[in-house]
């Protein structure tokens, strides 16, 4: 008897220790683990470090970092109307920003563009897209602080300020399965 209780203490013992040294992050990267084809590259992050805090700037050249979106999941896409790849998947982020509108999910797109906010606004007014805010990664310093490889790439970042995973090139970010596995990836991930 005191041999199966003492067996039974150790079992549950061990389940409580196992419970304990799972990252904060397990729910993450679980959700995260299987995206669809339409994003084939998303790789998820190793780590759950807060995004730096460098500024970028919105249309009205205000500085804005990642903080100001507490509460907020995050797809941030590094893109300029200069990058093919960028200017053919921008639709698809637009359309996103669209589907996730009340979700608790904000789609920035913040532009390498060396020219301005005139030149990202002109694009987006060519293009019709009006579900994104013109924001611009001047001199690129958002990129070097977060070690973007190259343009475009795209990171998410949690409702708890956390990296969750990014992807590195075009991608099919307005399919069905690709706006259901955000929801599903950033919403656990806010645990």
């Amino acid at each position: 008897m005191i041999g199966r209780w003492l067996g039974n203490a150790l079992g549950h013992a061990m389940v409580a220790a196992i419970v304990l040294i799972t990252p904060a992050n397990a729910s993450a990267a679980a959700a995260c683990d299987a995206p669809p084809d339409a994003l084939g590259k998303f790789s998820p992050s190793t780590d759950a470090d807060p995004p730096p805090l460098t500024p970028f700037f919105d249309a009205a050249d205000v500085p804005r970092t990642f903080a100001d979106f507490q509460g907020e999941a995050l797809v941030v896409n590094f893109w300029a109307t200069w990058c093919a790849p960028c200017v053919k998947e921008m639709p698809a982020l637009d359309r996103l920003a669209e589907a996730v509108d009340g979700d608790g999910i904000t789609v920035l797109a913040l532009s390498a563009d060396r020219e301005g906010a005139d030149v990202v606004r002109a694009f987006y007014d060519v293009n019709a897209l009006n579900n994104l805010a013109v924001s611009l990664d001047r001199r690129m310093a958002v990129s070097r602080a977060l070690g973007i490889p190259g343009l475009p790439t795209t990171v998410l970042i949690d409702r708890d300020g956390r990296e969750i995973g990014r992807l590195v090139g075009a991608a099919e970010w307005d399919a069905p399965e690709a706006v259901d596995f955000l929801r599903r990836c950033l919403t656990d991930a806010a645990g």
